[in-house]
């Protein structure tokens, strides 16, 4: 495994990789856990070569004490990516991405105004411009991004279909702690008691999805809602249960479409999201 922290070596070590056949690509912002690591192996499994990228990408962040906690250890990151067959990691600087400013505007429609949207103005702007970026100079055949992020998935499938990106996006499981919590590099920043009781996020969505149809999609949102807000240690920011294709409210349990449960939690300062699917 090569580590490279410019362009001109990713380039570099991407022509003689390339030789070698097809290219799966996993981005990440580091302080990687088994989820990440689930990826690698994913795209290892289908793919000749396997790259990584770790970058915490400040145009993304709306909340710069957010960014600034955003938890970095680049050595604890190759050490967990030793084994999983990753082929190269890209782990570039701020001023190596972004040797002058990105001023570049992306347009999402309705998708990029909801849940996430909403609350994090101008997150996925900045998520489109990195991972444009990352594509343009990796140029992967496929890119593989978890489930949990559902909404984000959701974004990169239009950017790439706006650019016309030769490069397949590949969903993959959400992974879970013991407890039910929904991996993140986030978790870390929970102590000992706020992890217990962010278990209950994830818990809470597994009981919704046994009330579906015994609740009115009202009924349920407000369920799930009160009852994390009942813990201390919780607050929900939003609970939506939308289309998983256009991510617009679902009113009624008949309509034909897939539904997804999405949620945004702060237990104690961190924001922590999570997903079902309800039917």
């Amino acid at each position: 495994m090569k580590l490279v922290k410019t362009v001109k070596e990713l380039n570099e070590s991407m022509q003689l990789l390339r030789t070698r056949g097809t290219v799966g690509f996993v981005p990440t912002m580091g302080a990687l856990h088994k989820g990440h690591i689930s990826l690698v192996e994913n795209a290892t499994c289908g793919n000749n070569v396997v790259v990584v990228s770790i970058f915490v990408n400040p145009t993304q962040f709306n909340n710069i004490d957010d960014l600034e906690r955003y938890p970095r250890n680049l050595d604890a990151d190759l050490n967990m990516l030793a084994d999983s067959g990753c082929d190269l990691v890209f782990a570039p600087s701020v001023a190596e991405m972004y040797p002058v400013p990105d001023n570049r505007k992306f347009r999402f429609g309705t998708i990029e105004t909801v849940m996430e949207g909403k609350y994090r103005p101008g997150h996925f702007n900045g998520v489109a411009q990195i991972v444009s970026k990352l594509f343009d100079t990796i140029k992967p055949d496929k890119a593989y991004f978890g489930l949990k992020d559902f909404q984000q998935l959701t974004i990169i499938k239009s950017m790439v279909k706006q650019l016309n990106l030769p490069v397949e996006i590949v969903p993959c499981s959400i992974i879970r702690e013991k407890n039910g919590l929904a991996m993140s590099s986030r978790n870390r920043l929970l102590n000992n008691e706020e992890t217990e009781n962010a278990a209950i996020i994830s818990n809470t969505l597994f009981m919704a999805k046994e009330l579906v149809g015994k609740k009115s999609v009202k009924e349920l949102v407000e369920w799930v809602t009160e009852k994390i807000n009942s813990n201390p240690f919780l607050n929900v920011e939003y609970f939506e249960i939308v289309d998983d294709t256009n991510l617009q409210h679902i009113e009624h349990w008949e309509e034909d479409n897939t539904k997804v449960g999405c949620i945004a939690v702060y237990c104690g300062k961190v924001r922590l999201i999570d997903n079902i699917v309800l039917n």
